[in-house]
């Protein structure tokens, strides 16, 4: 399951935003993906604007990958920002959906947690 966000404002707006709610929140950073960029440079252009942030709440982190190595491969949590349809786009995949693979119903809060979290960074980037 996606959760999806759509706001009028621009990408570079809501990728600002979106990384301040998510310090604001105790995650960090990890990364951000200039996609658009990146596939120009590479010579295959994409005609829209798409950013990845990457993500990531460390007591969270340590919780999971103590009772599970695998579950390394879904993180750090990305959320997409692009541009659709003369909107911009905040998406990513809901951390309980991503828990299901791994078959660890003990990190069921953890990852509820996470996700109502992510959900209210990318609202508040929205706004």
């Amino acid at each position: 399951m996606l959760i999806n966000v759509e706001t009028t404002k621009g990408v570079e707006e809501v990728r600002q935003k979106l990384e301040e709610s998510a310090k604001a929140k105790g995650f960090g950073v990890m990364s951000v993906h200039e996609v658009t960029n990146i596939l120009a440079n590479k010579g295959h252009p994409i005609d829209y604007k798409c950013v990845i942030v990457e993500i990531c709440q460390p007591k969270a982190a340590s919780t999971v990958l103590k009772k599970n190595a695998f579950i390394s491969t879904a993180m750090p949590c990305r959320v997409s920002i692009f541009e659709k349809d003369g909107k911009t786009v905040l998406s990513t995949i809901a951390p309980t959906q991503l828990l299901e693979m791994f078959n660890e119903p003990d990190l069921k809060d953890t990852a509820q947690e996470i996700e109502n979290l992510i959900k209210e960074m990318m609202e508040e980037a929205a706004k």
